[in-house]
C-alpha cells in the first residue's frame, strides 16, 4: 500500500511547498499555507491516442457560436459583468460574509427565471431557508429550482439530465468530490470542484456563478486560487455607509474599470442609478473644517464626487506613522514626501490619518494633487474653499499631470454646486474664474489658499 503524501498550498496565490512555511515565498503572503493530500496519479491512455481521439483542427474550421447575452435584472450588475450575463460563462463572487452575495444571487436567479430552467445549488442553507429568504424578497420562486447536494458527481448528474440556463453555487467552499482525497474546502477540493463545474457549464451551455467566500484575514481557500479558472471574477465590498460596491477583478467579456452600487435594506439590494453625491458628508453652511478637500472621480462609465479627509499631528515617538485604509498608504508617504521636497513643509515628525467620506477605497491617480491639499490644509490648520473641486496626478518632480475625463469629472462637480475647479494645465485650454490650471502643485497650493 503506498504512503499517503501531504504538501502545503498557498491559499492566495496556489504556490505549493513540501513542508509547512509561515510565510509564502512568491506571493509574501503570512500564513496563507493548508495541508492537503496528493492524489496519485491514474493511467491513462498513451498522448498519441488522446490526440487521435480529439483530434486537430484548424481554428478557421471551428464553429463560431453565438454569444448570448441576458439581462439580470439589476442595471448596476449588467453594468459591472460588461452589458448582461454572458452565456455561457463561469462567474466568481468573492466577498466577506454577510454583505449579500447571496441575495443578490437569489434575486437575479429570479428576475432570470423567465429565460430558461435555473437552478440554485445550496450547500449552507436547508431549502426552507432559501424559500423563507426569497418570501421575504417578495420574489416569484415558481420557476426556481433548488439543489442542497454538496457532492459534486450528484452536482453534475443534476446538471446534465436539467441542462439549466443559469446555475447559482452557494457555496463554492461547500462542494466536494470523492475522487479527492481532501478535506471539504480545502484548496484542493475547491479547485478540482470549480474546473469541473466551469467545464460542464460550458457543455451544457450554461452560466454559473460560484459565491465565494473571504474572510478579513484572507484565510479560507476560494477566490484567489480559482480566479485563472473562471471567466469574470467579481468582488462585493462595504463602503461602511450603507452602500455595497461590486467591482470586477477580471472580465473576459467587458471592462473592469466599471463599478456598481447597491444599497441594503429589508427587502433586498437595490442599485443606486445616480451616485454622484452619495459619499459627501453633511454639512451647515459655515461648517468647513480643515484637512478636507474634495475631488471627482472616474469609474468606468460613472463619475462621481468624493470627500478626502486628512488629520497631521505630531508624532508621539518622533517617527512618522501613516494610517490610511480607502488610499494606498505607500500613495500617502510619497505625496507627504512631494510636499516636503518642493513645497518645503516638514512632516517626516507628524503622524498622517487619511480617510474618505463613506468609505469608498480610491485608487485613481487623480486623487493625489486632493491628497495634498488636505494634508497642507491639516498641517497649516487653514480650511480649503467649500466649492473647491480638485484633481490631478503628481509627479515626483512637483508637477501636476494631466488626468483623463476632465469634461466628465467638471460636469459633476458643477452639477453638485461646486463653482471652482483647480485642474492640471491643458494645452489649448485656457484657465477662467472658476476654472483654474496649474503647472507646479506649489502654483496649486498657492491659488487654493490664495497665498
Amino acid at each position: 500500500m503506498k504512503e499517503v503524501q501531504k504538501r502545503y498550498v498557498c491559499t492566495e496565490c496556489g504556490h505549493v511547498e513540501t513542508k509547512w512555511m509561515g510565510r509564502c515565498n512568491k506571493c509574501g503572503s503570512w500564513n496563507s499555507f493548508e495541508e492537503e493530500t496528493v492524489v496519485p496519479e491514474r493511467k491513462t491512455a498513451s498522448p498519441a491516442s488522446v490526440v487521435m481521439e480529439t483530434g486537430i483542427k484548424k481554428l478557421s474550421e471551428v464553429p463560431a457560436d453565438k454569444a448570448v447575452r441576458l439581462s439580470s435584472g439589476y442595471d448596476e450588475l449588467d453594468r459591472v459583468l460588461g452589458g448582461g450575463v454572458m452565456i455561457p460563462s463561469s462567474v466568481l463572487v468573492g466577498g466577506e460574509p454577510g454583505i449579500g452575495k447571496s441575495t443578490l444571487m437569489l434575486e437575479m436567479i429570479a428576475n432570470l427565471s423567465s429565460e430558461g430552467d435555473v437552478l440554485y445549488v445550496s450547500g449552507e442553507e436547508s431549502p426552507s431557508q432559501v424559500r423563507l429568504r426569497g418570501e421575504r424578497l417578495g420574489l416569484r420562486l415558481d420557476d426556481i429550482s433548488i439543489f442542497c447536494d454538496t457532492r459534486l458527481e450528484a452536482l453534475e448528474e443534476c446538471l446534465e439530465r436539467l441542462e439549466p440556463r443559469i446555475v447559482v453555487i452557494d457555496s463554492l467552499q461547500t462542494l466536494s468530490s470523492a475522487s479527492v482525497a481532501s478535506l471539504q474546502g480545502s484548496p484542493n477540493q475547491v479547485r478540482a470542484c470549480c474546473l469541473s463545474l466551469s467545464l460542464l457549464a460550458k457543455k451544457i451551455g450554461a452560466a454559473i456563478f460560484f459565491v465565494g467566500h473571504v474572510t478579513k484575514d484572507g484565510n479560507i481557500a476560494g477566490p484567489k486560487i480559482v480566479e485563472h479558472m473562471v471567466d469574470t471574477v467579481l468582488y462585493f465590498e462595504d463602503a461602511e455607509s450603507g452602500i455595497r460596491l461590486l467591482r470586477a477583478a477580471k472580465n473576459r467579456f467587458g471592462s473592469v474599470d466599471e463599478i456598481g452600487l447597491f444599497e441594503m435594506d429589508a427587502k433586498g439590494l437595490h442599485g443606486i442609478k445616480d451616485p454622484t453625491g452619495i459619499f459627501l458628508s453633511s454639512r451647515e453652511e459655515g461648517e468647513f473644517p480643515p484637512g478636507i478637500a474634495f475631488t471627482s472621480i472616474a469609474e468606468g462609465s460613472r463619475t462621481f464626487v468624493v470627500e478626502i479627509q486628512a488629520l497631521v499631528v505630531p508624532a508621539k515617538t518622533g517617527l512618522q506613522r501613516i494610517y490610511s485604509d480607502k488610499i494606498e498608504i505607500a500613495r500617502v508617504s510619497r505625496v507627504a514626501a512631494i510636499l516636503e521636497r518642493h513645497v518645503g513643509m516638514k512632516l517626516s515628525d507628524q503622524d498622517i490619518y487619511v480617510n474618505v467620506a463613506g468609505g469608498v477605497k480610491l485608487s485613481d491617480v487623480s486623487i493625489e494633487l486632493p491628497l495634498a491639499l488636505a494634508l497642507f490644509s491639516s498641517k497649516m490648520n487653514k480650511s480649503i474653499p467649500s466649492k473647491l473641486v480638485s484633481y490631478g496626478e503628481l509627479s515626483l518632480a512637483g508637477e501636476v499631470r494631466y488626468v483623463g475625463f476632465a469634461e466628465r469629472r467638471a460636469k459633476a462637480a458643477q452639477d453638485l454646486g461646486f463653482d471652482s475647479l483647480l485642474t492640471p494645465y491643458e494645452k489649448g485650454r485656457l484657465s477662467s474664474g472658476s476654472n483654474i490650471q496649474v503647472r507646479t502643485l506649489r502654483s496649486a497650493i498657492k491659488s487654493a489658499f490664495l497665498l
